[in-house]
């Protein structure tokens, strides 16, 4: 079993991260700090309330979407702002099926840390959001900030929302794909138990067997 960590790094230096010293072991006996987070910073996932005035929320969340088997596709790399269609699924479109899971490989990890990274991320159209919710796929995960372009506020909203009307489950910020090497992995990705909650940041792991 070889286990490769989905996950960014949650440190001072990520925006919407705060890190501070609470206790002290050379004073109260042990160490221990104050984090603050912004419930999509680094790799996250989305619950439906978060583009739902009337979506559930991260307590609500079915736990076995985020837990099974997943396909990876390919898209590497990926250019600034690409629109990925469902053209781009290639071959694996035949083996997309109800509650399949998705990992999309576009190595945009790579410019975490760059205004790249937020401002020209590859995406995912609206003919392959509608596509996947036709598909009734359970989860997709991708490794920009976000399924869709955070600087058009209408392809924002349009994306997500499809996306949640249709019960795909999103996790965004997703980094080290380059280092799978089969195309169906493990994939594990658990939120935190927020009440109400409209997102979180997850430890995504994919396990090779």
């Amino acid at each position: 079993m070889r286990v490769i960590d989905l996950s960014l790094t949650v440190d001072g230096e990520m925006p919407g991260v705060s890190i501070s010293v609470a206790k002290r072991l050379e004073v109260e006996g042990w160490n221990a700090t104050t984090l603050s987070l912004y419930s999509h910073c680094g790799t996250h996932m989305d619950a439906p309330r978060h583009f739902l005035s009337d979506g559930a929320t991260l307590d609500q969340q079915d736990l076995s979407v985020c837990v099974g088997d997943a396909i990876v596709i390919n898209l590497a790399p990926a250019a600034p702002k690409q629109l990925i269609s469902v053209a781009d699924l290639g071959m694996h479109a035949e083996s997309i099926s109800a509650g399949s899971r998705l990992l999309f490989r576009t190595d945009w990890h790579k410019r975490y840390g760059t205004p790249e990274y937020r401002n020209e991320l590859p995406r995912i159209s609206m003919e392959l959001a509608t596509w996947l919710v036709n598909r009734r796929v359970g989860m997709i995960g991708v490794e920009p900030p976000s399924v869709a372009d955070v600087n058009n506020a209408v392809e924002l909203t349009d994306v997500h929302q499809t996306l949640f009307r249709g019960n795909v489950l999103i996790v965004e910020g997703l980094a080290n794909l380059d280092q799978l090497t089969q195309a169906s992995v493990e994939f594990i990705a658990l939120p935190m138990k927020v009440s109400g909650g409209d997102g979180s940041p997850v430890r995504a792991i994919a396990i090779e067997r």
